[in-house]
């Protein structure tokens, strides 16, 4: 038995987001590898002219783009007043209770705009546990995994 035919790419899970009743995110996990090629996608070399020699820099606003379009796959039950938690916001004149759709630029903006977001975002991903399935007897009862096409 090789542990390569073992392992699983990805997967996908609906999680609750805490505190904002009714609004899931749709997460993909990402793998220590996954990550490393990520940050290697993102990282340029610059040349110091001090040292005289070539740095290698994260370029943050690429990594934070491919990482949100690598971990955040859609969401549902996000109403206009749940920003209100999440980020400063003017929301006159909008019926608070209507859902935001999840387009990739609005969960990119969610991402770079919302350290809360951000945060739970990094937790959940890289938790395995979120992304087991009932019959490894992890699943908690808030998640719903899914295999990624």
């Amino acid at each position: 038995m090789e542990l390569k035919n073992l392992l699983v790419g990805s997967k996908t899970t609906w999680v609750e987001f805490p505190g904002l009743d009714g609004f899931e995110g749709e997460l993909a996990n990402l793998s220590r590898k996954e990550l490393l090629a990520l940050r290697k996608r993102c990282t340029e070399n610059k040349f110091n002219r001090k040292t005289r020699a070539f740095e290698e820099s994260l370029n943050d606003e690429k990594f934070v783009k491919e990482f949100t379009e690598a971990t955040v796959k859609g969401w549902k039950g996000f109403k206009l007043k749940y920003l209100e938690d999440l980020l400063l916001v003017n929301l006159s004149g909008q019926d608070v209770l209507t859902e935001l759709p999840y387009t990739e630029d609005n969960g990119l903006l969610l991402v770079e705009n919302s350290s809360e977001f951000d945060n739970w975002l990094n937790e959940v991903v890289f938790d395995l546990d979120n992304f087991r399935t009932a019959e490894q007897g992890k699943n908690k009862g808030k998640i719903n995994p899914t295999p990624e096409a």
